[in-house]
């Protein structure tokens, strides 16, 4: 609470009557801008949003009685300003804004008649201050406190915008108008240049993101269809396509072997494995289940047979089908190591457990065809 007295800020009666109607009810507008400000927060978690920050401040007492000698006249009390607590939510993505209009509309009291759709105005020089603004209130429904009835009586302003405005209009506002002097021409024109190009950058930022989820979704689609030669090869597809958990066959075989437990560990790092064979699609992958799957399984046979080795990885089966198409390739040693360098990084035992490797391959039947 500020110590300066009533009437220091040189106002008439009229505003001194409000800047000490602030002064009371200032614990108020702190409990209100908790509420709000955690109701928010909640809410946009529940709904999966990811946003930038949600801020909110009550309006200072210096800069109320500034407002109040300008245009002090247009307030009868303090329930007419409906700024005093401001909250602001900035989005990522400016299509994300709507989502949190729909979202405040849901949970608070809105002010149609005060608000306003910056964005439509489509002013030059106003990319800063294409915010979404709702004027609100606190329903009872919401929170209601008999003790305090004021709390569903204030308004408050509730901003939206996306990252890039709010940091154009911080950077515009400190530019522009902090110093009190009027900005030169060419700066202005600059400025504005500038506005234009963050525009852009705002909706090309929203349309790269609608275009990536719909290549994922795609990619869902064809994956769960059993198209996988429609399919390239990257982290999307190959993540979609272990959810089809396309190793378990042979991973299964393989644990029969010795009755085996299969222990589950992750196999994304084969997606670096199998581009590095110059795989495309995942219609080579399948290829490779289907083309080397026998060997691989004898391969693990020899590996396993006269053990008692009663826990395998899932990493089993993709890393015996490779092993497979390495030597089939004519890799030799020299590929096996490069795989388990490229698995593992280099290691002193790659060369070792490659040699070992190959020797004992050497004696299945898949490689005397060679």
């Amino acid at each position: 609470m500020s110590d300066k007295p009533v009437g220091s800020y040189g106002l008439d009666a009229h505003g001194n009557t409000i800047l000490e109607e602030f002064r009371e009810n200032r614990p108020v507008f702190a409990k209100m801008l908790s509420i709000v400000r955690d109701t928010l927060r909640k809410s946009i978690q529940d709904n999966h949003i990811y946003i930038n920050a949600v801020e909110a401040r009550i309006k200072e007492e210096s800069s109320l009685a500034g407002k109040l000698d300008r245009k002090g006249e247009k307030y009868k009390s303090l329930d007419d300003i409906t700024d005093i607590l401001g909250v602001r939510v900035i989005t990522f993505y400016n299509d994300e804004v709507d989502k949190i209009a729909a979202l405040a509309e849901q949970l608070f009291e809105v002010d149609w008649v005060n608000s306003i759709d910056k964005r439509k105005m489509h002013e030059l020089h106003s990319f800063g201050y294409n915010s979404l603004h709702y004027i609100c209130r606190l329903p009872e429904k919401l929170y209601k406190d008999p003790e305090c009835p004021q709390l569903n009586q204030f308004r408050f302003e509730l901003q939206m915008r996306s990252a890039l405005q709010h940091v154009w209009a911080t950077l515009d506002h400190d530019t522009g108008y902090k110093t009190g002097v009027e900005v030169p021409r060419e700066y202005l024109r600059n400025l504005n240049r500038l506005a234009g190009m963050l525009e852009l950058v705002d909706e090309q930022f929203c349309q790269i993101r609608t275009g990536i989820n719909n290549y994922r979704r795609r990619v869902q689609a064809l994956v769960h269809s059993g198209n996988f030669e429609e399919v390239s090869l990257d982290g999307d597809s190959f993540s979609n396509y272990l959810q089809l958990r396309p190793f378990d066959a042979l991973n299964k075989r393989i644990a029969s072997i010795n009755q085996a437990e299969i222990h589950e560990s992750s196999l994304l790092h084969y997606l670096k494995v199998f581009k590095a064979l110059g795989f495309e699609s995942l219609g080579d992958i399948q290829k490779l289940i289907r083309d080397y799957g026998e060997d691989a399984y004898q391969l693990a046979v020899s590996q396993l047979g006269n053990t008692d080795i009663d826990i395998i990885s899932s990493t089993v089966a993709p890393q015996n089908l490779v092993v497979v198409y390495i030597l089939k390739q004519g890799g030799g040693e020299i590929g096996l190591k490069k795989f388990f360098e490229l698995l593992y990084g280099a290691q002193p035992k790659n060369e070792a457990h490659a040699h070992r490797l190959m020797q004992r391959a050497k004696q299945l039947p898949f490689m005397q065809e060679l």
